[in-house]
């Protein structure tokens, strides 16, 4: 059944519009909305797909207390090969079960352990971003934050293993912006499925050893984590959440704080502002209490996860036929609540394009204006279950960074963000550091 009653255009058979929003997600999806209003139609590669645009849309989509939609299949589509069975990808019960024993693996103790591992793999990155010199951010920021992810998922002392990692990571990655959805041989398709099972071997040949040793690192927590009734992950679970829990601590953390340095280098006395309160500080590695002291850093987080989501649009499929805001909805459709136009609705945010971390500040709080309006994490069951983490890691490296230099933008740049996949900045954003 398909979907004449919602506005909107189906596009050319089978493909529809694929490739337009493939090129650009975000202008693709703000067109639509901009013509057709909140809820629209097109298809996309072969399934009716529906755009959902506005807090109280995406509660309808994203709700705690319905089972209307599910993440799985449609995720799959994107990521599934790579990242397959991780959380998100998991719906119901069994997403319930799942994130019940993930849980463990971020309470407050567990974060403590992880900022030691990250402090201790910036020690050895920092010289790298040295006054007078014009890194490109990007490369710094992704590779000191894949480093750190691996010691804090893996533990120290893991020599070219960690490399090997790594590698196979970065495989996976790359391939969730391919066009060619296929794997010709040397294609970032084919390099992802490789990866991937690469990954796998590495990891599901450490789980005797880890369960051995113990420890306090992420794969060693999820190796023993039990729920009440004593139900604990099985091997392959295990694999699928380490590539999982990987992407998702490490993508949207590095994207973010290369936003965070672009907007300060852009905002000097935002800049000045974030430096006092590090430098005030007066500690290199502070805990979790000294970092949520940093409240400047904070608004310039979130502000910077509203102008920069960490993925544009959240799909969910129909699990039935249903009703979407007075719209039918036939089964097994795509429905996209997008992130990035939530963040940009001027009826919420006043002058929304702009950089105003003060947005967040208490004497403002326009994202509280609809639980489902400032959604970087997603929102209901499948709302981010590491935050807390995530805000810890950005906090943590830029207080290093802001402690150690000044910066601006390199003469001559202008900062952009290429979309396809996952966001990055174009040109790798080149900073002068003073």
């Amino acid at each position: 059944m398909a979907l004449e009653s919602v506005p909107g255009t189906a596009g050319p058979p089978i493909v529809g519009h694929t490739a337009r929003l493939l090129v650009d997600p975000p202008e693709f999806y703000t067109r639509r909305y901009q013509k057709y209003g909140p809820v629209s139609r097109f298809t996309l590669i072969g399934k009716y797909s529906v755009l959902a645009v506005g807090p109280k849309e995406a509660e309808a989509v994203l709700g705690r207390n319905h089972r209307d939609f599910a993440n799985g299949p449609a995720w799959t589509t994107w990521i599934g090969p790579f990242f397959d069975r991780g959380l998100m990808l998991l719906d119901f019960d069994e997403h319930a079960q799942h994130r019940q024993l993930l849980a463990q693996a971020f309470t407050r103790d567990r974060v403590d352990g992880y900022l030691e591992q990250m402090y201790a793999v910036l020690e050895q990155d920092l010289p790298a971003w040295a006054p007078g010199t014009t890194p490109r951010a990007q490369e710094f920021v992704r590779a000191t934050t894949l480093r750190a992810g691996v010691r804090v998922f893996m533990g120290g002392g893991l020599g070219a293993e960690a490399t090997a990692i790594e590698r196979a990571f970065l495989a996976c990655t790359g391939a969730t912006g391919a066009i060619l959805r296929f794997p010709v041989p040397g294609g970032r398709w084919a390099r992802g499925l490789a990866g991937r099972r690469r990954l796998e071997e590495l990891f599901r040949e450490r789980i005797p050893v880890v369960r051995a040793r113990g420890g306090s690192d992420l794969f060693a927590v999820l190796c023993r984590a039990r729920t009440e009734d004593g139900a604990m992950f099985s091997d392959e679970d295990i694999v699928n959440h380490m590539i999982f829990l990987l992407m998702a601590s490490y993508d949207p953390v590095a994207m973010n704080l290369l936003t965070m340095i672009r907007h300060l280098a852009e905002n000097p006395d935002w800049q000045e502002r974030c430096r006092r309160e590090s430098l005030a500080l007066g500690v290199d590695e502070p805990g979790q209490d000294e970092l949520a002291r940093l409240t400047s850093l904070d608004l310039v987080a979130r502000e910077s996860l509203r102008l920069v989501p960490p993925v544009y649009a959240l799909p969910h499929t129909a699990v039935d036929d249903v009703d979407l805001l007075g719209f039918h909805i036939p089964r097994g459709s795509v429905v996209v609540v997008s992130p990035y136009l939530n963040h940009r609705l001027p009826e919420y945010w006043a002058e929304p394009e702009r950089f105003d971390p003060d947005r967040f500040a208490p004497h403002r709080m326009e994202h509280t204006a609809h639980e489902y309006l400032w959604i970087p994490f997603g929102g209901g069951v499948h709302a981010c279950i590491g935050t807390h983490f995530a805000f810890t890691q950005m906090k943590a490296v830029m207080h290093r960074l802001l402690r150690r230099s000044t910066w601006r933008l390199a003469p001559g740049h202008a900062p952009g963000i290429t979309w396809r996949g996952l966001p990055r900045m174009r040109q790798g954003l080149p900073v002068r550091l003073g």
